[in-house]
């Protein structure tokens, strides 16, 4: 009951943080320039980075992932430069996990890397918390 409190705890507080993901935005990637005062183009200028993890965590850490992968989400958040960082559940395995970010540039994950909410999840995994975790970088191409 714990591991689920602790769950529905962090998925209240994503949708809080993500509920105007669905309120009309400018999309991410474009740039609109002024030709004339009635004319505009749209350019396609550099677009996001997106990293795509999957965790598979042991069931006994749970309570110690949960704790330290909220944490590590809300600090991620509050980055310049972190567009997204949301944790998702498998509804299949509960002890599997995805989380997917999504930075302007390098220079956001760089700067993401050096965080101290980014190294508890390094030291999660070194403390043997996973049984696996593979993470995949990717562009984002067409995204709102």
């Amino acid at each position: 009951h714990a591991n689920a409190m602790k769950f529905a705890t962090l998925l209240l507080a994503t949708a809080a943080v993500t509920s105007t993901a669905f309120a009309p935005q400018k999309p991410i990637g474009f740039a609109t320039r002024s030709l004339h005062q009635s004319q505009s183009i749209t350019s396609l200028s550099a677009m996001p980075i997106c990293i795509v993890v999957e965790a598979e965590i042991k069931e006994d850490r749970m309570d110690d992932f949960l704790d330290m992968i909220e944490k590590n989400a809300v600090g991620s958040r509050a980055e310049p430069g972190c567009i997204r960082f949301d944790v998702l559940q498998a509804e299949d395995q509960s002890n599997k996990f995805f989380f997917y970010e999504v930075y302007e540039d390098a220079a956001a994950i760089a700067h993401h890397k050096e965080q101290p909410h980014y190294a508890a999840w390094g030291e999660f995994k070194e403390s043997g918390g996973t049984i696996s975790s593979v993470s995949k970088k990717a562009s984002g191409k067409f995204m709102t």
